[in-house]
């Protein structure tokens, strides 16, 4: 399956442009990630990008991302693409054992939370967003609650990276398709 065919399948299915925006996200977290490891950005972009294209048909962790799994599979994605997107979902209990099950893990969760702490800045735009400010923002529980800090915490582990290291990576791939997420902020990038 080619990038295209893939985010047409996520436009066929989800409506809600900050869920597209999530996975956008975390295809270009991705592809950061497997660029740095010398590994294929398109194959590890297309678990990104894939990795959540079910949640409004599919709402619940008694349906997601298990009940997607066939419908990937019937628009021809490889088997190895459809296991690693099942292997982001924790309630699965699937192994980990490969470096893009771990990559798409660490890279799902923490995009949340560098896209609240973006929207809540001046500038709006993910260009002036350090670590060190999502770390200001971390401490704040009540702020995007939503957001699953031991599951960060332990993803990024599970990586093998330190937690502020990671988040500073993923904001720099974020920077790359801000105007894409709507975080280029009021002078652009």
């Amino acid at each position: 399956m080619q990038r295209d065919e893939a985010l047409a399948l996520v436009r066929e299915f989800v409506k809600n442009e900050g869920l597209v925006r999530h996975m956008l996200s975390v295809e270009a977290a991705m592809r950061f990630y497997a660029e740095k490891f010398g590994e294929d950005a398109e194959a590890w972009g297309l678990v990104g990008l894939l990795h959540d294209f079910d949640w409004e048909i599919h709402p619940t962790l008694e349906e997601h991302p298990q009940a997607g799994a066939p419908m990937l599979r019937e628009r021809g994605v490889p088997e190895d693409i459809v296991q690693d997107i099942l292997s982001h979902a924790e309630h699965l209990h699937m192994p980990r054992e490969t470096l893009r099950r771990k990559a798409i893990f660490a890279c799902d969760e923490v995009t949340g939370l560098i896209t609240a702490v973006a929207l809540v800045r001046p500038s709006r735009s993910l260009s002036d967003l350090e670590a060190k400010s999502v770390k200001k923002k971390w401490k704040d529980k009540a702020f995007a609650a939503g957001t699953n800090r031991e599951e960060m915490e332990s993803a990024a582990q599970e990586f093998g990276i330190d937690l502020w290291e990671h988040v500073g990576n993923v904001i720099l791939a974020m920077r790359k398709i801000a105007p894409e997420l709507g975080l280029e902020g009021d002078g652009g990038l």
